[in-house]
């Protein structure tokens, strides 16, 4: 049989020069004009559209605007590419099942292979994910690369919590580790995949120095491990997981000062945004991903600072399932300045606008609250929304907050209506009592908003 192996489908050399790693990363990027990366993301951009055009979901999303391949003539011209999201692509699946036609991967006697993945499903059913060779690895060393540079070492002991069977998550935070770091691995994985008990006796026994994954369960297992008295045996000193604004502190006390540091991506693009080791805002990786913030409303450029949808093309992504104008649908803002590389810096995660609720004519992001109630000794930090309509088609939330005790629950419901801007129901109860609603130990992502109105 002809059809290539893994290793012969991507020029890895090539890749390590388009993309470095370490010490060389930083010195190309602190030395690189604006204008000169503009011009190395031209090049993959037209490199880029010369697959979208093969792929039949492109043309049809595209033609159906009445675009043709010779009025895209560059990067300059991206703005006039419809955008996409979730939807069209569950739609593409639906009605060409079972993988959709926007991967493009080919005749299966020729295409280059294929890696299979899912979303986990936090905002719906799980989502196919495809990678060609090309788009793996580049994924991955945006991951490895974005490590090394807060500071992983080769000598550390990575312990991740991201979850594995069909979700992406697990897995390619793995090939980064293990194929861009060299720091040893540990896929220790959710509370369902390994027991809290355990994953806490896991980083005694192995030395373990840095744990990457979701922050909630990164704190739940720092409970863990106080319960357990292990904290003599643990040192852990970096954590790198996806921070809300109320996060950081949160976590790194429950860690006993180890230091946290946010990234930013999704499972169609990777990872499109991280920290360096300033911690000074999340540096776009634009070298290889380009970022929009389109108005949610609207759909266009919003001004400088100002809060929008995080639309982004996978720059690098040519080979199967191309990313160009995806709708992450979560929003952030530029910062101002320049930091230690020529990279812009976004603020990072601040909310979904499809998790956005209009609740009495004022939108809400349920994922605000945790910014709202960050640092108060009463509470655990865990919450979960619940929205319902009446019969008078009335909209009501109600928020249910874990508390150790002594909470006055008027007072936490003034504290949100002043944070949110509309009011809101209060329920309290003991620690641990939203984990059955949140899946806090099932899913990588706890559940924030369980929406009752049938609608």
């Amino acid at each position: 049989m002809t059809y290539p192996t893994y290793f012969e489908a991507l020029d890895h050399r090539q890749m390590l020069a388009d993309y470095p790693v370490g010490d060389e990363f930083v010195a190309r990027y602190k030395a690189m004009s604006r204008d000169e990366l503009f011009a190395v993301q031209d090049a993959q951009f037209k490199r880029l559209m010369v697959k979208g055009w093969q792929v039949p979901f492109y043309q049809r999303l595209w033609g159906a605007q009445g675009i043709e391949p010779g009025d895209i003539t560059g990067l300059a011209d991206i703005t006039k590419l419809p955008v996409y999201d979730k939807s069209d692509l569950m739609a593409s699946i639906t009605e060409h099942p079972p993988y959709g036609d926007f991967h493009g991967m080919g005749d299966a006697a020729n295409r280059p292979p294929t890696i299979f993945h899912t979303t986990s499903g936090t905002t719906g059913k799980p989502q196919v994910l495809m990678f060609g060779p090309k788009g793996r690895e580049v994924g991955n060393l945006l991951v490895g690369r974005m490590y090394r540079w807060m500071g992983l070492h080769s000598d550390d002991v990575v312990h991740s919590v991201y979850g594995h069977g069909m979700i992406n998550g697990g897995h390619y935070i793995r090939e980064a580790v293990t194929k861009f770091t060299n720091s040893i691995f540990l896929s220790a994985g959710t509370g369902i995949e390994t027991r809290s008990i355990n994953q806490v006796q896991l980083m005694a026994d192995f030395g373990v120095t840095a744990v990457v994954g979701f922050v909630d369960y990164v704190r739940k297992l720092a409970g863990t491990a106080e319960e357990l008295g292990l904290f003599d045996k643990i040192d852990i000193r970096m954590i790198i997981g996806h921070l809300g604004t109320e996060d950081r502190q949160a976590t790194e006390d429950a860690w006993h000062g180890a230091k946290a540091y946010d990234w930013y991506g999704v499972g169609d693009t990777g990872s499109i945004a991280g920290e360096g080791p300033d911690r000074d805002g999340m540096y776009v990786w634009e070298d290889a991903q380009y970022l929009e913030l389109l108005d949610i409303d609207s759909g266009a450029p919003v001004a400088h600072g100002e809060t929008g949808d995080m639309v982004v093309t996978c720059l690098y992504k040519d080979d199967v399932a191309p990313c160009i104008r995806f709708n992450t649908h979560d929003i952030t803002h530029e910062l101002d300045g320049r930091g230690e590389i020529a990279f812009k810096r976004i603020a990072g995660f601040r909310g979904r606008s499809d998790n956005m609720v209009k609740l009495r004519g004022i939108n809400v992001f349920p994922h605000a609250i945790g910014a709202i109630i960050e640092n108060r000794p009463d509470l655990t930090g865990e919450y979960v929304c619940h929205l319902t309509r009446d019969a008078s088609q009335r909209d009501s939330m109600r928020v249910t907050l874990e508390s150790h005790g002594g909470t006055d629950a008027a007072e936490l419901a003034e504290k949100l209506k002043q944070g949110l801007g509309v009011e809101v129901e209060i329920a309290l109860c003991k620690p641990g009592g939203t984990a059955a609603v949140t899946e806090i130990d099932k899913r990588q992502k706890p559940l924030r908003l369980i929406d009752e109105r049938g609608i």
